[in-house]
C-alpha cells in the first residue's frame, strides 16, 4: 500500500527485447506475492509461443502470467483492449490481496495504461488497403513522408521502418481529419484534469542494459535459440490456416513477419534470419528511445541479484 495516499500500488517492469524482463519478473514472484500481468502485444495470440518468447509451461506454473493466449491470431487487439483488459486484471490481483507486476516491451501499453487514450476511431479497412498499396507501389519511406506532410510529429516519432504504427497513424488522419499528436494532446489535457483517475499508483521500472553491443548479442542469440526450438515450424502452422494474412497485426510481429516471407519464397533462409535480427534490433532502439523520455523511472541494468535488491528496496519504501 502507497505511504502517502489509500490506493494500492501497481508495478510496471519495462525494457527492450532480450534484455531479461521475465528472468527478473519470475525471481521477484518468488520473493513478494506478485502476479504477473504480460504487456505484450504478441504474447496475447495462441499459437505464437516461440517468436514471442512466451514463458514455458514450467515458468507459468511457477508464476503464472496473465493476458496471454487471449486472442486468435486472426484477430486485432488495439491499445485500448489492452488498458480495458489490464484494469479488470489489476483490480482482480488486487481483490485477491497481491500486488500487480506489470511485465512486457509493448511500451504504448504502459503509456495508455498510465495516461488513457482518446478515442481515436476506429480502424477502416478500405483506408488500410490504401495505404498499404502505396506502400507496396512506392515504399514505406512514401506512407513516411505523406505522415509528415499531415502530422509532422508523429512522423518524427515513428520510423520509417515501422509499418504498422506508420500505418496507423496516417489512417487516423486520413479517418477523421485529425492527426494522432492532436489525439495525444487530448490524452494530456485529460490527465492533467484528472490526475488521480487511476483507482492505483503506477511505479515503473526498466531494465535498460548499459551496453548495447552485448544487448545486440543476446538479440542474435536468443533469435537462433527460436530457430532451433522450431520457430519456423510454428509460423507454418500458421501460414497455412486460410484465414490468416501478413496484413494482420500479429503476421506483423517481428520475426513472424519475415519467417512468414520466407515460407512465401520473397526470402532465402539466410536473408531471413538478417532481417529478423535487424528488425529486433531496431525494435529495442525504439523501445530504449520511449524509456530515456519516461518520466519516474526506476532505470536497472538487468536481471542480476543487484536489479532484484533494488526493486525490493524500492517496494520496500513504498510500502506502509
Amino acid at each position: 500500500m502507497n505511504s502517502t495516499s489509500a490506493k494500492p500500488d501497481v508495478y510496471c517492469l519495462m525494457g527492450p527485447s532480450a534484455s531479461g524482463k521475465t528472468a527478473l519478473a519470475v525471481d521477484l514472484v518468488a520473493r513478494l506475492p506478485f502476479q504477473i500481468i504480460s504487456a505484450d502485444s504478441a504474447q496475447v495470440y495462441r499459437g505464437m509461443d516461440i517468436g514471442t518468447g512466451k514463458p514455458g509451461a514450467a515458468i507459468l506454473e511457477i508464476a503464472p502470467h496473465r493476458l496471454i493466449d487471449i486472442m486468435d491470431p486472426s484477430q486485432a487487439y488495439s491499445a485500448a483492449d489492452f488498458r480495458q483488459d489490464a484494469m479488470k486484471e489489476i483490480a482482480e490481483v488486487i481483490t485477491q490481496g497481491d500486488i500487480p507486476l506489470l511485465v512486457g516491451g509493448t511500451m504504448l501499453y504502459f503509456k495508455v495504461l498510465r495516461d488513457g487514450l482518446a478515442e481515436m476511431p476506429n480502424a477502416d479497412s478500405g483506408i488500410r488497403r490504401e495505404i498499404e498499396a502505396l506502400a507496396v507501389e512506392q515504399g514505406w519511406e512514401a506512407v513516411h513522408r505523406q505522415l509528415a506532410r499531415v502530422d509532422p510529429e508523429s512522423a518524427a516519432r515513428i520510423h520509417p521502418n515501422d509499418p504498422q504504427r506508420l500505418q496507423r497513424a496516417l489512417e487516423v488522419f486520413m479517418v477523421s481529419g485529425k492527426s494522432m499528436t492532436d489525439y495525444h494532446r487530448e490524452e494530456q489535457q485529460m490527465l492533467q484534469q484528472s490526475d488521480d483517475s487511476l483507482p492505483f499508483t503506477l511505479h515503473f521500472f526498466a531494465i535498460q542494459p548499459p551496453d548495447r553491443k552485448q544487448l545486440h548479442h543476446r538479440i542474435t542469440q536468443r533469435f537462433l535459440a527460436m530457430l532451433d526450438n522450431g520457430l519456423v515450424d510454428e509460423v507454418r502452422a500458421l501460414y497455412n490456416r486460410d484465414d490468416l494474412h501478413p496484413q494482420l497485426p500479429s503476421i506483423k510481429s517481428v520475426g513472424y513477419r519475415q519467417v512468414w516471407q520466407h515460407l512465401a519464397g520473397d526470402l532465402d533462409y539466410d536473408a531471413m534470419v538478417e532481417k529478423s535480427i535487424i528488425a529486433t534490433r531496431q525494435l529495442a532502439k525504439r523501445q530504449l528511445t520511449w524509456l530515456r523520455s519516461w518520466q519516474n523511472l526506476q532505470g536497472l541494468d538487468g536481471p542480476s541479484a543487484n536489479a532484484i535488491d533494488s526493486v525490493l528496496k524500492y517496494v520496500d519504501s513504498t510500502s506502509i
